[in-house]
């Protein structure tokens, strides 16, 4: 069966039960209206994060990875039917009760719980709960973000609002072919087909705004080089620039591709210069655009032949 084809207009944005640092919500219309694909393949993510640009397009056949194994532990579980929303309602409205009671001791508790034991229910509990929607990991794999001072934070409202985000991530899997990773991001691009589309959202360099490692340059170099020779049509989302800075990222490892803008806020972040207007790009293969675009060239492209020595 072939998949949802690219570009593919969206009407309202389907809003995933996980936030995250670099959450595509406001972009996803952006990003699936600027690509092509025929739908033919695999929709391919090696940096699923949220997940919202999966749950938008709802391909058929997907092959979607993290390094953060609650984001793909969560979603698996919804995907093969071991965690329902039903159960996520209960859950949530009474730890909810406990934490109004208890003050934020028991948003303490929950996180050292969750430690030791990694439940998907914590785990929404705590990214739903924790300081300006950030979700971080200390070196050792343990959730550290503080609470958001917010003891009425489950309100019925607020916990109907997240069941049903799971409800419809529950009812858009069925019959799909999707298969859930968490292992290093090159093995997802290993034997693709020229069918098949990937699409990327890797940690952006310069920001220090992982989620669960570090994003060292040497990866993102590697990526450059790795995505340049895939047989198949790909997208890379990645920021430009904001009021304090430019990437040079950009210019240095990705000349040669299509590259289209777009300007938005950030509202998730640790601190106020994380949480400012930027301007977002979006880097395609030539051939997998939307038309009208531009090539992303520059003289220091001569630079990385040099580093690649």
């Amino acid at each position: 069966m072939t998949s949802q084809k690219l570009p593919w207009m969206i009407e309202k944005v389907i809003v995933p039960p996980i936030k995250c640092q670099g959450i595509k919500t406001k972009l996803v219309k952006f990003i699936l209206s600027n690509t092509s694909w025929s739908g033919k393949g695999r929709w391919v993510e090696p940096f699923l994060g949220s997940g919202v640009v999966l749950f938008n397009l709802q391909p058929e056949r997907a092959l979607v990875n993290d390094i953060n194994p609650h984001i793909i532990n969560l979603y698996r579980m919804i995907y093969e039917g071991s965690l329902s929303p039903e159960e996520v309602g209960r859950y949530l409205t009474a730890e909810g009760k406990r934490l109004l009671s208890k003050g934020e001791e028991h948003y303490y508790f929950i996180r050292e719980r969750f430690n030791k034991t990694g439940d998907p229910l914590d785990f929404i509990f705590l990214n739903r709960s924790c300081f300006n929607g950030v979700m971080r990991f200390n070196s050792k794999g343990q959730f550290n973000v503080p609470f958001c001072r917010k003891l009425d934070r489950f309100r019925p409202a607020y916990v109907t609002k997240i069941v049903n985000q799971v409800l419809k991530i529950k009812k858009m899997v069925c019959n799909k072919d999707w298969e859930f990773r968490n292992e290093d991001w090159r093995k997802c691009l290993e034997g693709l087909s020229k069918d098949d589309f990937v699409y990327l959202d890797p940690p952006y360099v310069g920001r220090h705004a992982d989620y669960y490692q570090r994003w060292s340059e040497r990866e993102a170099l590697e990526l450059a080089r790795i995505i340049k020779s895939l047989p198949c049509g790909f997208a890379l989302s990645m920021w430009k620039q904001n009021k304090y800075r430019i990437n040079e990222h950009l210019e240095y490892y990705l000349d040669g591709l299509v590259v289209k803008s777009f300007m938005h806020f950030y509202h998730v972040g640790s601190s106020e210069n994380l949480r400012n207007s930027i301007e977002e790009v979006l880097l395609i293969k030539p051939g997998c655009e939307t038309a009208p675009f531009e090539l992303l060239k520059s003289s220091k492209a001569a630079q990385l032949a040099l580093a690649l020595g």
